[in-house]
């Protein structure tokens, strides 16, 4: 074992071959069960790839990228009969068949597609759709002879369509502003009248209790049950209402999470055999991930073909009673997975060349602290990677990284954090912050940064950084803050706030000035920041108070910021005016911009550079500090 500086060790985890490595979006399956489908992206571009049974994988897509392209994307595709149904980021609907050809449009080109969802019929297919102003769910039919129609409007925003087995009913997921979808949303079912070349839908009940987050409504095969998820009892649970009787009951309870924060168009926390004798279900236990089997009378198992893997997405079963997901653990890097009960689980694709042994990884170590408020102490939770390497060793305290989550509805939890490996099998300490406000731990937890967003998450990760400290895990001369979006937010607050504590602070796409933000943002996010921070003009001298940009003398301590030059979400301009406060003061600063880049980076020359240019940053400013 060699003796090296911790943050100077050698890794397989390098750019170039982290540039290379694959996304996961979603999977499918045929009608039969026979052909399992997924999206993934390789260097940034959609492709839609086939796995028949038996036999190898082969591209579906080649010309056009597939994407959903309502708000932050998903929901690009679903799986009728042997023909995929897809968005493509040309704005269009496409379908083609599994077994080969080119894709046909069914829509024109005009405004955003998501959630093409497939009356059982095969003859109509359902979606939402954006021109960017305003949010409807529309119809088609599947051949596109027709022009889509409108078939619900008025809301401003609609996701996860879902049919009843008859066709004759419909179920959505609807809300408007000033709410995010998890603050309040609608659930509406409405009966389907259709005609020639028409399609009407009648809505005939809501659910919308105030301050109640309503998510993926589905109908059981039996036709006799609506099951959904709800947070009406402080954690996102799974219920089912009898649609006789109208009768709600809850089918899990506990201080778990079935649901989470509706980012993204076409989210699936659960599925229902197509038999209707069972259904499986994500719980989510404080950022741990496990499957579990519920059927109608209450029977519940734990699916144990799949405990290698911590974080499950998007799982969905198959004819034949085959789930398939995309699974990955804090050593695991993403894979799509497919897993019978009582038989071993298939590993479908992996997302890298898995060139890390998992013995030569850092395994995720789930930790608390606690900080103090005006109520008193508060727990706080985070995701701890120590420094792994077993061909190096270093003596003393390692440099640490506080890694700062966006949203900041989000949450870290135990999947393969591609990053945190990277700088903790260099000789970094690592740990994600899962501040308040952050998912996963309920709606109290969630909410209790309402009103305090640039307090309470730089609160939570300044007492991220005592708690290394105090805990010997981290040199105290050498702490880095690093995020993204809102953690660059974060990261930005942390160093206006507190000088000094940090040695360095790593900002991608971060916000320095809230009142832009309001005016700048996307649709989703117009009016975010009410809850956050509070409702303008009454609440100005708060944003003002609170904007990193006002107070940019404050800062002190290096920084490297990074920035999409395409980015609708933090606009350029957030990065270019804190640049030019840190400029005119003399501030030791990098300022790196992403032509054709957005709201994260895509492109594996992006992802190269990045990774080189942030540790030649944290090289100068910290290792060496």
């Amino acid at each position: 074992m060699e003796e090296q500086p911790y943050g100077l060790w050698k890794s397989a985890l390098t750019p170039e071959s982290m540039a290379g490595d694959l996304t996961f979006r979603d999977v499918g399956w045929s009608d039969d069960g026979e052909t399992l489908v997924w999206l993934e992206e390789r260097g940034g571009e959609g492709v839609l790839v086939a796995r028949p049974r038996g036999e190898a994988q082969r591209d579906l897509t080649r010309e056009l990228e597939v994407r959903g392209g309502v708000g932050y994307g998903g929901g690009a595709f679903s799986v009728h009969g042997e023909t995929v149904y897809f968005a493509a980021a040309d704005g269009r609907l496409y379908h083609l068949q599994l077994s080969g050809g080119r894709p046909q449009p069914l829509t024109p080109a005009y405004g955003n597609v998501a959630s093409p969802t497939v009356s059982p019929d095969g003859e109509w297919l359902v979606f939402v759709h954006t021109d960017g102003d305003e949010d409807v769910l529309a119809a088609v039919d599947t051949e596109g002879a027709l022009w889509p129609l409108k078939i619900a409007s008025g809301a401003d925003f609609y996701m996860q369509p879902t049919w009843h087995p008859d066709g004759e009913q419909l179920a959505w997921i609807e809300w408007d502003h000033p709410n995010m979808p998890w603050d309040e949303t609608r659930l509406v079912t409405a009966e389907l009248e259709a005609g020639e070349g028409t399609l009407e839908a009648e809505p005939t009940s809501e659910t919308s209790p105030s301050d109640v987050s309503y998510l993926q409504p589905a109908y059981a095969p039996d036709d006799e049950t609506l099951t959904f998820l709800s947070d009406r009892d402080g954690w996102w649970h799974l219920y089912a209402r009898d649609l006789e009787t109208h009768e709600v009951e809850q089918w899990t309870e506990g201080d778990f999470e079935v649901g989470g924060p509706a980012w993204v168009q076409g989210m699936r926390f659960y599925d229902w055999a197509p038999s209707g004798e069972h259904l499986v279900a994500r719980r989510n236990r404080q950022g741990r991930m496990d499957l579990v089997r519920l059927t109608p009378e209450g029977d519940e198992q734990t699916l144990d073909v799949i405990e290698e893997y911590t974080a499950v997405e998007q799982p969905l079963l198959s004819d034949d009673g085959r789930v398939a997901m995309i699974g990955s653990s804090s050593r695991i890097p993403p894979r799509i997975i497919t897993a019978q009960s009582g038989d071993d689980s298939r590993i479908e694709r992996r997302s890298s060349t898995e060139r890390v042994s998992k013995e030569s990884l850092s395994k995720m170590q789930p930790v608390r602290w606690t900080v103090e408020t005006d109520e008193g102490e508060t727990e706080v939770y985070g995701n701890y990677y120590p420094p792994t390497n077993p061909d190096y060793q270093s003596s003393g305290a390692p440099p640490a990284i506080l890694m700062i989550h966006g949203g900041p509805t989000s949450q870290r939890v135990a999947t393969f954090e591609e990053r945190n490996q990277f700088f903790a099998t260099r000789g970094f300490a690592v740990l994600g912050v899962n501040y308040r406000g952050s998912t996963g731990y309920g709606r109290d937890y969630r909410e209790s940064l309402y009103g305090d967003w640039g307090i309470a998450d730089v609160e939570d990760a300044v007492g991220g950084a005592e708690f290394l400290v105090d805990e010997g895990y981290a040199d105290p001369d050498r702490l880095v803050v690093m995020g993204g979006s809102a953690g660059g937010y974060t990261v930005l607050q942390s160093l206006v706030t507190h000088p000094g504590t940090f040695a360095a602070g790593i900002c991608m796409y971060g916000v320095s000035n809230l009142f832009s933000l309001t005016m700048d943002t996307h649709k989703f996010e117009q009016h975010y920041t009410d809850q956050l921070v509070g409702s303008l003009p009454e609440a100005s001298d708060t944003y003002r108070e609170r904007s990193p940009l006002f107070h940019g003398d404050q800062i002190e301590d290096p920084i490297a910021i990074y920035q999409g030059a395409e980015d609708k979400v933090v606009p350029r301009e957030q990065s270019e005016s804190i640049v030019e406060s840190l400029k005119s003061r003399g501030i030791s600063h990098e300022y790196h911009v992403y032509d054709d880049e957005g709201h994260g980076w895509r492109q594996p020359e992006t992802i190269e550079h990045f990774y080189k240019s942030t540790m030649d940053f944290l090289k100068q400013y910290v290792i060496f500090h």
